[in-house]
């Protein structure tokens, strides 16, 4: 099948989301291909449910939470402006489409013989991998703090627990108390959600406790939509925070989890509650099938999201290293559509179309008041490139950051409906 043409549905799939396909070529060797993928957030979600929609594939969807909490839209919940349970979607929805969807933990990949080994001793062989694990915790990045520490100074940069966690700690900070933010050194997922969060927190504490403080300790020396967030913590919180960058000690930090105490440049500061973003990497499973570098992060070919270590595994979303695009659930979605695309063009022998990608990034300073980011994409060099972007302008009437903020709320809903179909638990 060498050189055949594929049918407009194809495209028209990948480009709308559909939930259906017209018919499509058979598979090379009129076999049933397998593909599994390993974890079920917005990456491996949505190239599930694509590759599903298509004839002739067994996709099998491994992730270890029956119920998945984006994200995305968490740090709205910290700020009390929506609650925990509209984060938190079944898979139901996508085993309705055919998708074999499995709730164990990935330990091993066996690339040779192409086969994953489930932390319950399943093994699934595969014709084509896509790891979409998300990211960890490089330990020990933060002196003083590792994971262990996370029930006192929680990271609450995995949706979940650790988020309902660090909601139960701010709203316990005495009148006048002080909440400090380690933030993340570059790479690492959202390049605006600690900002988006300290907005969040700043709003709850305008709300609860309007004398508390808010300390960001920052070992960049800047951060994304810097000069929006500068602005809207002077217009809405005037006086509540303060960012300390690398030049006065941002990037020489260290903790004392038990005493709540940071010494920041040899100093030492009482707080109340300490909000820790370690320094991150690609989800452990990549590191495991041996598809990561010595950044910690999984190089990919830019024009497929196929591994550089090896071409029948996809590599999605966080844990990719790809070029320009962010780290974002936006990222990850647009970045399945390719890989699919992709996986379907090996497994058909057919041509695959030219690559192209796009994400926004929606950040709420307050309620009514968001700021958005982005651009579109294409493949150059091997590498993922921008070709043109977007930004919120300081000084937009307010008008126009209402509608940014309908923007996003319109985004979450159309993007968690076409990945889950199905209400929030």
């Amino acid at each position: 099948m060498t050189g055949q043409t594929l049918p407009v549905s194809r495209r028209m799939f990948l480009a709308t989301g559909a939930a259906t396909m017209l018919a499509a070529p058979a598979l090379r060797a009129q076999g049933t291909a397998r593909v599994v993928i390993i974890g079920g957030g917005a990456g491996g979600a949505s190239a599930a449910r694509m590759l599903a929609a298509q004839p002739g594939i067994h996709v099998t969807l491994v992730e270890a939470n029956p119920v998945y909490t984006t994200c995305f839209f968490s740090n709205l919940y910290l700020g009390g402006l929506r609650s925990f349970d509209s984060l938190q979607y079944g898979y139901g929805g996508i085993a309705g489409t055919g998708v074999q969807v499995i709730h164990d933990r990935a330990v091993a990949v066996d690339r040779d013989r192409r086969m994953v080994i489930l932390a319950e001793g399943a093994r699934l062989s595969y014709d084509r991998l896509v790891l979409s694990p998300g990211i960890d915790f490089v330990n020990g990045s933060v002196p003083g703090w590792s994971l262990n520490d996370a029930q006192t100074m929680p990271h609450a940069y995995r949706a979940g627990p650790q988020t309902q966690l660090l909601a139960r700690l701010l709203r316990a900070i005495p009148q006048g108390g002080l909440f400090a933010m380690v933030a993340p050194p570059n790479p690492y997922r959202c390049p605006p959600g600690p900002y988006e969060r300290v907005s969040m927190v700043a709003h709850l504490f305008k709300e609860r406790n309007p004398t508390a403080k808010i300390l960001i300790l920052d070992p960049k020396p800047g951060f994304a939509k810097q000069a929006l967030f500068l602005e809207g913590w002077q217009h809405h919180y005037p006086g509540m925070i303060e960012r300390i960058g690398p030049d006065f000690g941002g990037a020489d930090v260290q903790l004392r989890p038990g005493s709540n105490q940071i010494i920041v440049d040899g100093q030492v500061q009482q707080v109340d509650l300490c909000n820790v973003i370690p320094a991150q990497k690609a989800g452990a499973i990549a590191d495991l099938a041996g598809v990561t570098d010595d950044t910690g992060w999984a190089p990919v070919n830019g024009a497929s999201m196929a591994s550089l270590a090896d071409p029948r595994i996809f590599v999605l979303g966080d844990s990719a290293d790809q070029g320009d695009m962010p780290k974002s659930a936006y990222s990850a979605n647009s970045q399945a559509r390719v890989a699919v695309d992709s996986i379907l063009s090996q497994l058909m022998d057919a041509p695959a179309y030219v690559a192209t990608y796009a994400n926004t990034c929606w950040s709420l300073i307050a309620p009514g008041d968001a700021v958005r980011v982005g651009a579109s994409y294409g493949a150059k060099d091997g590498r993922i490139v921008a070709t043109d972007s977007f930004i919120s302008q300081p000084s937009e009437d307010a008008a126009r950051r209402r509608a940014t903020a309908s923007q996003a709320e319109a985004w979450y809903d159309s993007i968690t409906a076409e990945i889950f179909s199905e209400a929030p638990v």
